[in-house]
């Protein structure tokens, strides 16, 4: 709309020529929100707009228009909480009762926490099995078996152990398979929400293998009791592998394979999208390995990825149909569950080992978190890492880790040895946009390209690597206020003056 042949740079035009001009351009709209549009433009209030003017509002506005869906997109954390829990031993699974609004977790000596959901600690008690002394006991896993309200939980007795959350007592042991061949490593719950008589509890173990307990009536009884027991006896009931493995139970039967090759197995899932068994290990030939159900021979079908250092745990996407694996080789791989032969993408950025990652499903990130204890947060679809957060974490040299990711409430969790620690997501609640989301340290006037620079610190309490230094850029035609910006600022160490 501007004449042609007509410089732009030194045409102005006042708010009624800006109105008829962009009215006839456009063909469509209202004046009245075309002059409420100039009034806008005009920051000077003298009247005039010009095109360096417009286009400077426009570039501020787009600026604006990023920086909410950055703001949709990063996530905003709270400051970090550290847990003082009632734990002596190496914190080993976390777990969310949706029932009572509850966490649970429990320690390698068999102890388990009751957090409220404020993360109020409300009790403390050990779950005990018969079959070791308590000074001997050693817990390796909990789930939370949520459609029957149990946790199952694995020990080195060779033993898996179902205790009911509902009792008034505190968690008494209901069912207990022995019998097992090696110590169980890890374990997993699934159960299909529209029938919650089909669950599958899998578990990986110390030789390699991978075992699934698929029951088809959960909701009655995951076994059939013996006819000696009662229900009012309250009694533990037992279970032999042998006879699960035999189909002694019409309740319950049993998938395996040992395609780890004597390795232990470090993670198992099963996901129903797939109809697969997903498991890895940190050494072997076999790293990565996928068994695919065959419903009509009740066999598996084994397809497998060999990560040449191994691989420390994994997570599954059926939004992306993604498989994303922790590697020993300081690197993160995307897979696609269905072509292995290479994989579909690789996050790189990490200096240490990846020992876990966790899928934001509603938001498309995927959380890894490193030895070095470092954080990150990667963008699924770009494949680009948004954020790095280091140096909030407890200072231990080594250290046991779990990676534990509450999604509809926003908090991850991270264990490190007995110590456990939060952070929360802060709520979407930026709705206006704004140059920078902390206070202004700084600004500059450049008078040679008549530009404003300004400097603000996002987060300096969490250390320089979460330190987040942002410049914005835009021409005035203004004189504002100078204040020398030195060099040496722009150091992640620089705190603001007194």
């Amino acid at each position: 709309w501007l004449p042609i042949g007509h410089s732009s740079k030194h045409m102005s035009m006042n708010r009624e020529e800006f109105i008829d001009k962009i009215f006839t351009a456009l063909g469509y709209g209202e004046k009245e929100e075309y002059g409420e549009l100039f009034d806008k433009i005009d920051a000077k209030r003298d009247g005039f707009v010009n095109w360096d003017t417009l286009t400077t509002f426009m570039m501020f506005e787009l600026y604006k228009k990023e920086e909410r869906v950055k703001w949709n997109l990063v996530p905003q954390w709270k400051e970090i909480k550290i847990f003082s829990s009632q734990h002596k031993e190496v914190i080993r699974s976390i777990v969310y009762l949706q029932s009572s609004k509850r966490y649970l977790s429990m320690s390698k000596d068999g102890y388990v926490n009751v957090w409220e959901e404020n993360l109020n600690l409300q009790e403390t008690f050990r779950v005990v099995t018969d079959s070791v002394r308590l000074r001997d006991l050693c817990a390796t896993g909990m789930v939370f078996l949520a459609n029957v309200s149990k946790i199952a939980v694995g020990f080195t007795t060779k033993e898996i152990c179902f205790y009911d959350i509902n009792s008034k007592d505190q968690f008494p042991c209901q069912y207990k398979l022995d019998g097992l061949r090696y110590t169980p490593i890890c374990m997993h719950y699934w159960y299909n929400p529209e029938d919650g008589n089909e669950a599958i509890l899998t578990f990986g173990d110390g030789y390699g293998g991978v075992n699934a307990m698929c029951f088809t009536t959960a909701l009655t009884s995951l076994f059939e009791k013996s006819a000696s027991s009662t229900d009012e006896q309250q009694a533990t009931v037992a279970i032999t592998w042998k006879h699960l493995v035999k189909r002694h139970h019409k309740c319950c039967f049993i998938l395996h394979h040992r395609e780890h090759n004597r390795e232990w197995v470090k993670q198992v899932s099963y996901s129903l999208n797939l109809d697969a068994f997903i498991s890895c290990s940190t050494t072997g030939t076999k790293t990565l390995v996928l068994a695919w159900k065959d419903r009509e021979r009740m066999t598996l079908r084994i397809t497998s990825v060999l990560a040449a250092h191994g691989i420390n745990g994994f997570d599954y996407h059926s939004g992306l149909n993604l498989i994303a694996s922790a590697g020993a080789d300081n690197q993160v791989f995307l897979w696609n569950p269905y072509v292995i032969s290479k994989p579909a993408g690789v996050l790189q950025g990490h200096v240490a080992s990846v020992l876990a990652v966790q899928f934001n499903v509603a938001r498309n990130l995927l959380f890894s978190f490193s030895k070095d204890k470092v954080l990150r947060v990667w963008d699924i679809q770009h494949q680009l890492c948004i954020q790095r957060l280091s140096g909030v974490f407890p200072k231990l040299l080594k250290f046991h880790s779990v990676l534990f990711f509450d999604e509809p409430h926003g908090r991850l969790f991270t264990t490190f040895n007995r110590q456990m620690s939060m952070l929360e997501m802060k709520q979407e609640s930026a709705k206006h946009g704004t140059s920078h989301k902390s206070p202004v340290t700084c600004v500059l006037y450049d008078s040679s390209c008549k530009q404003v620079r300004e400097l603000c610190f996002l987060y300096p309490n969490l250390s320089c690597d979460l330190v987040n230094v942002r410049a914005n850029h835009w021409h005035i035609l203004m004189m504002l206020l100078t204040i020398e910006l030195l060099a040496q600022m722009t150091s992640p160490k620089w705190t603001p003056p007194n």
